[in-house]
């Protein structure tokens, strides 16, 4: 027996077709978290060296300035020298740039993590993007305990209390956290 042709190009339409409209506005050019996960990386690294390395950078005004004053407070190789040497003089010298010890480190990091692809502001953004998403991801809203209470109820509690009579978990039978759940 012969196949009906409806039936033929039903097979062939996916259920979920792809998307043929590209979404709108620029590309990203990495992802995201791979902006936020380099600043925190970049942030230890500053911490560590900071003391030894802003002195001299606080006077550098030119990117040989700046490659001298980290090879002056790093021994050794690191991703800051000399490629980055351009995009961290232009950092520090923004109208913005804190004048705190720990913020300059997390403006120059969260600044340097874009690697020059996209702006230093925008990468500060994506940084701040990325924290404030992580702060809000996966919360726990509301913590129960199964009870066995006097009344004859067994079964997960409410609010830390007995759903038949109300009655409240001491807080002997909470753990010792410190977190309260109520």
């Amino acid at each position: 027996m012969a196949r009906s042709k409806k039936a033929k190009t039903a097979a062939q339409i996916s259920l979920d077709p792809p998307s043929e409209k590209a979404r709108r506005g620029p590309k990203p050019n990495f992802p995201p978290g791979e902006v936020s996960l380099r600043a925190g990386n970049y942030r230890g690294f500053l911490a560590n060296i900071w003391d030894r390395l802003w002195p001299k950078l606080s006077e550098a005004q030119t990117e040989d300035d700046v490659v001298s004053a980290f090879r002056q407070a790093f021994v050794g190789e690191c991703d800051f020298i000399p490629s980055r040497a351009p995009l961290i003089l232009k950092v520090k010298n923004e109208r913005l740039f804190p004048k705190r010890r720990t913020t300059q480190i997390n403006f120059i990091a969260d600044s340097l993590a874009g690697l020059g692809v996209v702006t230093a502001r925008r990468s500060r953004d994506i940084c701040a993007e990325e924290r404030a998403r992580a702060k809000r991801a996966h919360q726990i809203l509301r913590c129960e305990y199964y009870i066995e209470c006097s009344c004859g109820y067994s079964g997960p509690s409410h609010d830390h209390a007995c759903r038949w009579c109300r009655t409240t978990i001491p807080d002997t039978l909470l753990p010792a956290t410190g977190i309260d759940f109520m």
